[in-house]
């Protein structure tokens, strides 16, 4: 679990800075998923991040969204999967899904 809370400390260290920060978690995984359930990516509203949900094209996808999501305020559940021939492909190894819940965190400071 050092992943784990070193993405946290990164999240808690980024706030304290004053920048945007939204968490993604591994939430549920199906079959061969990267990285395990609880897994942490913290992302600023720059796009920068710390930690890892997947890998591949899958992570840049969190990144995406994490962003989005702290311009809205809003969190969201994200899904992916792919069948094995393509599984490689995206950062999934044999045709594993994986949700993450990807949120922004509030109580930093922010700018207006």
């Amino acid at each position: 679990m050092e992943q784990h809370n070193d993405t946290l400390a990164v999240a808690q260290k980024w706030q304290l800075e004053g920048r945007d920060v939204a968490l993604a978690t591994v939430i549920e995984t199906w079959g061969s998923a990267p990285r395990p359930v609880g897994s942490h990516l913290v992302i600023d509203g720059e796009g920068n991040f710390e930690g890892s949900v997947s890998g591949g094209c899958v992570e840049g996808a969190v990144v995406f969204e994490a962003v989005e999501a702290i311009e809205t305020g809003q969190p969201k559940v994200l899904e992916f999967g792919v069948a094995d021939e393509t599984a490689w492909e995206v950062g999934l190894s044999c045709g594993g899904k994986i949700r993450v819940y990807v949120e922004p965190v509030t109580g930093g400071a922010h700018s207006a």
